[in-house]
């Protein structure tokens, strides 16, 4: 079921992580998913190559018989690593990454809880469920005819909001004295959001162009809060990455940064984000996207680069143009999302 929208916007901060939202451009939702990062060590003193299509089907076998997880081939993703006959014995022989999808069975209210259930309740149920998938998994052996692996698992630092705010805590709390605050007096916070690996066709505008929009990308994450700076770029560097699915190849990925006016915005759309994947109403395609925060200051960085009078004019141009092109396209881009034939919408 797709969370719901309350004056045009909706209630993040009430959002439970196992709840899709709907984004309302272009048929795009963000959908809940568990991501883990997989790692395979050998156990035992064999030399015998890596079979990956081995590891694969002796994870899955394990994933469905001893935790009840029955998890589609291809959500799930193992590569060798490279110069197998130089690594030493505490080195990784291959990696992956694992997706559990489908969390039904967490949305179903189990006897007694029809009261108790608040906000809290989901999301804490969400992540005693996440720690225990990880524990029943994490430092398991798979036995491959004979030769032993085994097998670590952790949490992506981008699919895990509280160690993604520990992080910028930290990195400010770090900073010399005079760099903590701002020129107001106030304490420097992030204020940027970078989310890289989506599908630049689903950025773009329909029928004009398969490169990213400004005006697309703007309105999909208005809908997450009051934007006060934009900008979005090819991301070759996500299609290059080892053990992707394939799905998308170098060059059609972009990458957007995003600075929202309030820091309040800015961590409601970070936890939204996080642990969610992209989808698009009648594509099969998944977009597992990686968020992070911007600790270099990218908007900062190229405002020193921009002569001030350029930079204002230019900042005013951009403002006006933006909010003329939303007021004569939104209507043309609004309507492309409805003309997705029926037999393609979902049904909740």
């Amino acid at each position: 079921m797709k969370q719901k929208r309350a004056n045009g916007r909706p209630q993040l901060q009430a959002v439970p992580p196992t709840e899709a939202i709907d984004l309302g451009v272009g048929g795009l939702s963000l959908c809940p998913r568990l991501k883990l990062l997989l790692s395979f060590f050998r156990s035992d003193a064999s030399v015998r190559p890596v079979d990956e299509w081995k590891l694969k089907r002796a994870l899955l076998d394990f994933l469905h018989d001893s935790i009840g997880l029955s998890v589609p081939e291809e959500d799930l993703a193992i590569h060798k690593l490279p110069d197998l006959n130089k690594r030493k014995r505490s080195e990784p022989v291959a990696a992956g990454a694992l997706f559990i999808r489908d969390l039904d069975h967490l949305r179903r209210r189990g006897k007694g809880e029809q009261e108790e259930e608040d906000g809290e309740f989901p999301r804490r149920r969400f992540f005693e469920w996440r720690d225990s998938v990880v524990g029943k998994t994490d430092g398991i052996e798979l036995n491959i005819e004979g030769v032993k692996f085994r097998l670590t698992v952790e949490i992506p630092p981008s699919d895990d909001f509280d160690q993604l705010k520990k992080s910028w805590e930290d990195f400010f709390s770090t900073q010399p004295l005079g760099t903590r605050y701002s020129s107001r007096g106030a304490l420097r916070r992030p204020d940027t959001i970078v989310v890289a690996g989506v599908p630049s066709r689903w950025f773009a505008e329909p029928r004009v162009s398969s490169k990213p929009s400004m005006l697309v990308t703007h309105t999909i994450f208005s809908v997450l809060g009051k934007i006060r700076n934009l900008s979005v770029a090819s991301d070759d560097a996500s299609g290059k990455d080892e053990g992707s699915k394939g799905d998308l190849l170098s060059g059609l990925h972009c990458k957007a940064w995003v600075q929202f006016e309030d820091y309040s915005d800015f961590c409601a759309a970070t936890k939204v984000l996080c642990g969610r994947s992209m989808h698009k109403e009648g594509s099969r395609l998944k977009s597992d996207y990686e968020v992070s925060w911007d600790r270099e200051g990218f908007f900062r960085i190229l405002e020193e680069r921009t002569p001030r009078s350029h930079l204002e004019e230019s900042s005013q141009t951009y403002q006006q143009s933006l909010a003329g092109r939303l007021r004569r396209e939104a209507p043309r881009v609004q309507s492309e999302a409805t003309r997705i034939p029926k037999r393609f919408r979902r049904v909740d």
